[in-house]
């Protein structure tokens, strides 16, 4: 047992969180998304489950994983447009922009078909329980000083 560790981060997520290093993304996304197959193109090359909702999943892993506040050129957290209301904000990317902001960043929407591409490089992809549409995030690991 590790003292101050969310329990809902197992052996396999912490390895894959603590192995990255800054610049790195991780994939978090809900339960309709094709993490198997996306997970196939990343390094650890499988999806690791994790079985809460999207915004629970937020929480447990920001609280060991710094957003990149370095590089802001690219938006270091993003989420998917509604396809055909680009403007739209998904109740799940509402309910989970507070975590982001209390981190210092805020959340980015991304055309559908290019958040599939920038989810092909991530490090890890967590694939959580969320069932509401457009439940997903792509997050760059930052550093601590």
């Amino acid at each position: 047992m590790l003292k101050n560790i969310d329990p809902l981060l197992n052996p396999d997520i912490l390895y894959a969180l603590a192995s990255m290093g800054h610049g790195d993304t991780v994939t978090i996304c809900d339960s309709n998304f094709p993490a198997t197959s996306v997970a196939a193109d990343t390094i650890t090359g499988e999806a690791l489950p994790l079985a809460v909702d999207l915004t629970t999943a937020l929480a447990s892993i920001l609280s060991v994983f710094p957003i990149d506040t370095f590089d802001l050129e690219i938006p270091p957290v993003q989420g998917m447009q509604v396809v055909g209301a680009p403007d739209e904000v998904p109740p799940c990317m509402q309910e989970c922009a507070p975590l982001v902001e209390a981190e210092g960043s805020k959340i980015s929407l991304v055309e559908r078909y290019a958040f599939y591409e920038i989810t092909k490089k991530s490090f890890v992809v967590i694939h959580t329980l969320e069932t509401r549409p457009y439940g997903n995030l792509v997050i760059r690991k930052g550093i601590i000083i």
